[in-house]
């Protein structure tokens, strides 16, 4: 069965949305936007067309290849859509947490996370390098269990579909439906570096991933979130936005003390330093979780200043 691009058929109604949404902070005289970040997120999000363009043939053929070996012989009938979509859900959770938790998944990332401002434009600032760097190994076990290749892709895009539209401040809390999808307001909690929200909220559709697996945060009004990177890269330059963890992590990895070191340079959690110096989000976090126990309240006020933890 052939199944459409749906990614780049959305592609008209996010620019359109992406405008009316301007239009409403502009009339609202909010301004959730800045005009040279706006371009920036745009600018990824045309490269990663790009080059999601150039090597989808490629990748295609190593999920169909590896449907050949499949355990079960699923088909296409209409409860196989329904565990497709569930099994691309959870595909998506590990795959966007382990993005979070191991640092060379998290070198092509962190440009998603690198924009200073929460809006419909932000959703669009995707990394460069991420199918390169081996992010479709997580979907590999679909095709495998035996979900057709073409339906895998199909619902992969559909959930990044619905992932643009939960990147906006306009929308606050959609009741009941709260407990079950990944709403704006949960997505916000993900994209905010305050030490209670870091790495939190991995879902793509379903938000019962992360209550199931732990790893939720509801958005709270006294600590509203402060969106980008624990320590903001502060370029507009694609290239640096692109690549600039990239370089740090070799660089890290040319400096290193024995190839133990070396490797735990890629895949120890982002802010690991050998020397002791790094914080990680968990140890931002427990900083954070001490400090209440210390002031006796919750608040925004107990936060203190953090390192790069990329």
């Amino acid at each position: 069965m052939n199944y459409p691009n749906v990614v780049e058929l959305a592609v008209p109604a996010f620019i359109a949305l992406v405008v009316a949404e301007i239009l409403l902070w502009r009339f609202a005289g909010r301004a959730r936007f800045e005009t040279r970040d706006t371009l920036a997120s745009l600018t990824m999000g045309i490269g990663n067309l790009v080059i999601g363009a150039l090597t989808g043939v490629f990748f295609y053929a190593i999920y169909r290849w590896v449907h050949q070996f499949a355990l079960f012989e699923i088909g296409t009938a209409w409860w196989a859509y329904v565990l497709c979509f569930l099994a691309e859900d959870l595909a998506y959770y590990w795959f966007h947490r382990i993005s979070h938790e191991r640092r060379w998944f998290w070198a092509s990332h962190v440009v998603h996370h690198s924009s200073q401002h929460y809006n419909l434009s932000t959703a669009l600032r995707q990394t460069w390098t991420g199918r390169l760097s081996g992010a479709f190994l997580f979907w590999l076990p679909l095709p495998l269990i035996g979900f057709d290749p073409g339906m895998v892709i199909f619902f992969s895009g559909l959930s990044l579909i619905y992932q643009f539209w939960i990147h906006t401040e306009a929308i606050t809390r959609l009741g009941p439906l709260e407990w079950v999808l990944n709403t704006p307001s949960h997505h916000r909690v993900h994209h905010a570096r305050n030490p209670r929200y870091l790495d939190r909220n991995y879902a793509g559709v379903l938000i019962v991933w992360d209550r199931l697996f732990g790893t939720f945060e509801p958005e709270t009004a006294a600590e509203p979130p402060r969106y980008g990177l624990v320590h903001n890269i502060a370029t507009f330059n694609p290239l640096r936005i692109a690549f600039h963890e990239w370089i740090s992590m070799f660089r890290d990895v040319l400096k290193a003390r024995g190839v133990r070191e070396a490797v735990a340079c890629l895949f120890a959690p982002p802010g690991w330093r050998a020397d002791g110096t790094g914080q990680t989000s968990a140890a931002l976090r427990a900083r954070w979780r001490d400090g209440l126990a210390v002031s006796g309240h919750d608040g925004a006020a107990d936060e203190r200043p953090a390192r790069e933890r990329s």
